[in-house]
């Protein structure tokens, strides 16, 4: 969807295109189901597009990737895919946004310190699989080969760890 003003165009040049390329990355990385990422990438523009027109959107680069994000969350929810994996479970400790007030930035800090707990407490080859797929974001087929192991056990191992993770956090969280 092509902005209708130059002035429109100029600030999505300036302030949103130069992330696109980190947006699909990002999204292949938290998404790998996702067949079409052009259509959400696409969507999101469009939204942000709309957005600009009603009212000043502050943080742009945020705004594009929670857009993305919440884009492809609402396109695996209507196609009814379940998963023993949860959808981009980790992504909202991706997404940082630019000027976050005291309160959310130690609200962060608290989360990912309980995460940093939960995958410490996983067994050494799932806290490896799972440091190296959540925390470096490297894809199962570079973690399957640096480990030694198939793709498969990748796939396990992370399935195994965000389940045990999330078990962790209602644990804490609960008591």
């Amino acid at each position: 969807m092509p902005p209708q003003d130059p002035e429109t165009a100029r600030w999505l040049a300036e302030h949103v295109q130069p992330h696109e390329p980190m947006l699909r990355a990002w999204l292949h990385s938290r998404f790998p189901q996702l067949t079409d990422a052009d259509d959400i990438v696409q969507d999101a523009y469009a939204r942000l597009i709309a957005a600009r027109g009603k009212r000043e959107v502050r943080l742009p680069k945020a705004f594009f990737f929670a857009t993305a994000r919440n884009l492809a969350l609402d396109f695996f929810r209507r196609r009814r895919i379940t998963h023993a994996e949860p959808l981009g479970g980790w992504d909202e400790l991706c997404v940082l946004e630019a000027g976050e007030d005291v309160a959310e930035t130690v609200a962060r800090n608290q989360e990912i310190e309980l995460m940093t707990q939960a995958i410490h407490a996983l067994p050494d080859r799932c806290r490896q699989v799972m440091t190296l797929r959540n925390v470096y974001g490297l894809p199962q087929k570079e973690i399957a080969a640096q480990l030694g192991i198939s793709v498969r056990t990748v796939e396990a191992q992370v399935t195994i760890g965000i389940r045990r993770c999330t078990e962790f956090v209602r644990r804490r969280c609960s008591g």
